[in-house]
């Protein structure tokens, strides 16, 4: 099996990991065992205790000691986080509603000086969905979505600064420049033309291997929920690539999912397994 480039960071493998064998669980996992596998994954000792650490220092770990070997475990926070994380991300890019041509609309007003106050609501409106064709205006096409927005601007304090608005594209200007201009579908594009090159045609030999492949394509795939608006077919070029990689992405990972979950059960049922 080769490794796909553009591998995670300590950080994020080591999320995919607790997210795709620790949070079906609910048990606690050694320090040894996880280290294994981060190994597996290219990541050396000290960089994969660091995230460890800091996982454990932003409240989704806790530690549990038994004399001088030390286990991790899922704090409430950390359940709740990964398992919204899991349904997103198993969820994505299969299913598209079918769209009424109505657009939710939001005029934002902040300041260029409050430069990290403007990236949390990239970031988060982002998240929703939205795209920004131009500064200060959010569109997007799942009007649905109107309350978690309504939400985001009112966390951010930035309430009174907004006005919002629902309704189909009117006759002046073209509806596909505005949609490339808010979410640039040519980067997008190439994104997932890189996942399927990784990814199309990989074998996983039985083993380990098939527990690392399935850390590796999660991990590759996590990241496509917050740059993809998923946005209807109707807005989208055709034969879009996004369908494809989601299809592949659905396919690999049932078709791994049993072998990795024995496998992992295997290295974690004693402390002492040796490496992969």
């Amino acid at each position: 099996m080769t490794r796909p480039t553009g591998s995670g960071s300590a950080r994020s493998l080591l999320l995919t990991v607790l997210g795709e064998y620790v949070l079906p669980r609910d048990a606690p996992v050694w320090t040894s065992a996880l280290l294994r596998v981060m190994d597996g994954l290219g990541v050396e000792e000290k960089a994969a205790r660091q995230a460890l650490n800091r996982l454990s220092a932003s409240g989704i770990l806790t530690a549990e000691r038994s004399g001088r070997r030390v286990r991790w475990a899922l704090t409430e926070h950390g359940r709740t986080l990964l398992s919204e994380g899991a349904e997103r991300i198993y969820s994505f890019g299969q299913e598209r509603a079918s769209w009424d041509g109505r657009w939710l609309v939001l005029l934002v007003s902040v300041p260029e000086t409050k430069r990290e106050l403007r990236h949390r609501l990239r970031t988060r409106l982002t998240w929703v969905g939205l795209g920004s064709p131009a500064p200060g205006l959010w569109v997007g096409p799942h009007t649905a979505r109107e309350a978690e927005a309504k939400q985001v601007v009112e966390e951010l304090g930035l309430g009174p600064e907004v006005s919002s608005f629902c309704g189909p594209f009117a006759g002046i200007g073209s509806e596909r420049d505005m949609v490339e201009q808010a979410w640039r579908l040519g980067d997008l594009a190439t994104e997932y033309a890189e996942f399927v090159r990784s990814f199309a045609g990989m074998r996983a030999e039985p083993g380990a291997n098939t527990l690392l492949a399935q850390v590796r394509l999660v991990d590759a795939w996590r990241r496509f929920p917050a740059l993809d608006p998923q946005l209807p077919l109707e807005l989208l070029p055709p034969h879009w690539i996004g369908v494809r990689a989601a299809n592949l992405f659905t396919e690999l990972h049932e078709r791994w999912h049993g072998a990795a979950q024995e496998e992992w059960d295997r290295l974690t049922a004693s402390p002492l397994t040796p490496p992969l």
